[in-house]
């Protein structure tokens, strides 16, 4: 279930003092690539680290990592189990985010680190998150329209709600590229709570990287100068250029975002397919920027392998991505473990929606409930030309579960290292 609010989540960590220092980061987009941005500062540093950011994507523990490496599943069921008992010996009632948020909070303070990075889990205002104290500074990146039942049907009233992990006396930096009423609400919040307002320099960023030889994309830009601000602002005295951190962030492996990745184990398919998680119509906007540069810059179509979240804007986010020529297999991603209201968009209503933008009826194809169907179905459709699988950071986990089956060694570290 998803039932925002403070008092269940202040009840289950009123035992656990907080001991570490928190960066927390709020947005519609861009925010779990911040977080993992700004750790990888802190462990270039030698600053001790520990990142809570969700949803997980191949086990319930990868969520929480400490020092760029997700937790142990037996640190994190042994503290999971500890906090459920807590739950139901004091009647609190906790939902499961609740739960995973107090199991994060408890294993940052076993593992004795200077400081968490801490990702919102929805909103801000009444996240589970925003019972952090000891907030170094906050983060807000993009801001769009997204989970517009929880937080507001106007990008205003959903600004406000992300706006609300701001603090007194704590600086707060900020994605100026948002629209200016999204800005304008967040200033006025500021003002009224004593906090001010950082911007970051996505220009002088860029032209940092240009010199330097090093390529990222425009979105990639926009957060890694939000990231590096907050990071300079966090540890004033571990200030250090973006040039010398660039090493540490280069070596950063951040699952399905533009993620680059064989299929040969699953469909036998020799060329690379594009992973990305874009699941609302930023993100989508993002992705289209991409493979217009990258994938169709000598006019090929793209095979999209596809799936959504009920009640996400399908139809903004495919008007986006599709284009006449394109093909389409749509499919739905796997039950989500831990987050049972979840779940997956009917493929057939994907496939209509495809069609109406331009996609021939005879290039469609349903996968039903089959992921690996799906990867086939793709690759067979594409033969040498681009496939991109996208629309939910569940068919992510999905294929990603998928690939680690499949491979030969098992580990975590083929999908993180």
């Amino acid at each position: 279930m998803i039932d925002l609010g403070l008092a269940r989540i202040g009840r289950l960590i009123k035992h656990t003092p907080q001991t570490w220092k928190a960066i927390h980061v709020a947005g519609t987009n861009g925010k779990g690539s911040i977080c993992a941005y700004i750790s990888a500062m802190l462990n270039a540093k030698g600053i001790s680290c520990a990142r809570f950011t969700s949803p997980h994507l191949l086990d319930r523990w990868d969520c929480i990592a400490i020092n760029g490496k997700p937790v142990s599943e037996s640190l994190f069921l042994e503290v999971e189990k500890q906090v459920k008992q807590r739950d139901v010996s004091e009647n609190i009632g906790a939902s499961e985010f609740e739960l995973l948020t107090a199991t994060a909070f408890e294993i940052f303070n076993r593992q004795k680190v200077e400081y968490g990075v801490v990702e919102v889990g929805l909103g801000g205002r009444l996240d589970a998150t925003n019972t952090l104290k000891q907030k170094s500074v906050t983060v807000i990146s993009k801001i769009g329209l997204d989970h517009q039942s929880f937080l507001g049907n106007t990008i205003e009233e959903i600004a406000l709600q992300k706006a609300g992990i701001i603090r007194q006396g704590v600086p707060c930096v900020v994605d100026g590229s948002n629209q200016q009423s999204v800005l304008q609400v967040i200033e006025r919040h500021a003002k009224e709570t004593g906090a001010s307002l950082q911007f970051p320099n996505a220009t002088a960023v860029a032209e940092e990287l240009a010199k330097s030889g090093e390529t990222f994309e425009p979105h990639q830009i926009q957060n890694l100068a939000a990231a590096h601000l907050a990071f300079r602002l966090a540890c004033p005295e571990h200030d250090a250029p973006l040039t010398s951190l660039l090493p540490a962030i280069k070596q950063l492996k951040w699952p399905g975002r533009l993620q680059k990745m064989s299929l040969e184990n699953i469909t036998g398919r020799q060329q690379d397919v594009l992973l990305d998680g874009a699941h609302n119509t930023q993100s989508a906007e993002a992705l289209s920027g991409y493979v217009q540069r990258h994938l169709r810059s000598s006019g090929n179509p793209i095979t999209w392998a596809l799936a959504a979240t009920q009640g996400k804007d399908m139809n903004g986010i495919l008007s986006l991505l599709l284009q006449p020529g394109d093909q389409v297999v749509a499919v739905r991603f796997e039950p989500v473990e831990g987050m049972p209201w979840v779940k997956a968009a009917d493929p057939k209503e994907l496939l209509d929606l495809a069609t109406q933008h331009g996609v021939d009826q005879s290039s469609v194809y349903s996968a039903g409930e089959n992921v690996k169907d799906a990867l086939t179905k793709a690759s067979e459709m594409a033969g040498e030309r681009p496939v991109v699988i996208a629309g939910s950071l569940y068919l992510v986990s999905s294929v990603l579960r998928l690939l680690r089956e499949k491979s030969q060694d098992s580990s975590e570290n083929a999908i993180w290292s």
